[in-house]
């Protein structure tokens, strides 16, 4: 069983030289290249959110293994849904499974469930293949597409992917969080808003984050993955640093400044 591309044509190109022409001018290499334990990376189309995925992509070394983490906008599916397939097909092929990976965490979780229905349509999880790809053209992946969740679980997963990412040492095994930030609001209230999310995540503090989101009314949409991303990074690294690479929102790109998405990317070493 393998997925197929559901935004290809739409949220990026459909066609694979377009898409990787696409991706070299989104890709900005930094002069150094942290090895990184997660990233933080936007999900909407690339004409969008492309530039900020690209400089958090142009940030990491390229791993063998992504897990990523998305939210799921689609209702459909498992709560925890871990895709048990073989492949994600995109425009530049196909990006397999890491099956050892993903068997160890069902095996060390009872949280996760192998659920398709979740990923069908999902596309926080999708438009970060083609970023891997491009980085490491065998990259393999374990997608995981999660609803709201509670803290304890958020804690229980966050706690299992560092026991199992730590299990396999001779992996290079990246965390990849899928979020926006707030959505549709004027471009001020946005900045605002996010920043003090931000802030939380800078700072690795999975609770505040989840609390200034609630009591301020922030609508990220991936605050339940970056907070597992978040959890796990702590149990891999004692004291792991986080470094915001970029932030705009798509008043910036398209001039509309009275309603617009926020978009962060966060590395964290």
């Amino acid at each position: 069983m393998k997925r197929g591309p559901a935004v290809a044509g739409v949220f990026y190109p459909g066609k694979p030289a377009e898409l990787r022409e696409t991706l070299n001018f989104l890709i900005e290499s930094a002069s150094e290249r942290v090895r990184a334990i997660a990233v933080v990376s936007p999900h909407a189309g690339y004409m969008y959110s492309g530039k900020v995925a690209g400089r958090v992509f142009g940030r990491i070394e390229a791993p063998d293994t992504a897990i990523i983490l998305g939210p799921n906008h689609t209702g459909l599916g498992a709560a925890i849904s871990l895709y048990p397939g073989e492949a994600f097909v995109t425009p530049l092929g196909e990006a397999r499974i890491d099956e050892e990976l993903r068997e160890a965490l069902f095996k060390e979780c009872s949280l996760f469930t192998p659920d398709v229905k979740a990923h069908e349509h999902e596309h926080s999880l999708e438009v970060q293949v083609p970023f891997l790809q491009y980085l490491n053209p065998i990259v393999k992946i374990v997608p995981v597409c999660l609803s709201y969740i509670s803290l304890k679980e958020i804690k229980e997963l966050g706690e299992t992917i560092a026991k199992v990412i730590k299990a396999f040492p001779e992996k290079k095994i990246l965390i990849v969080a899928s979020s926006d930030f707030s959505h549709y609001v004027p471009h001020e209230v946005a900045k605002e808003k996010d920043k003090r999310a931000i802030e939380k995540i800078l700072n690795l503090d999975e609770e505040g984050l989840i609390k200034r989101v609630v009591e301020e009314r922030i609508s990220m949409c991936g605050v339940v993955p970056v907070s597992v991303a978040m959890v796990a990074s702590k149990g891999i690294k004692e004291k792991p640093q986080a470094e915001l690479v970029a932030y705009q929102t798509s008043g910036d790109v398209i001039g509309d400044y009275s309603s617009v998405v926020g978009y962060g990317g966060i590395v964290i070493y």
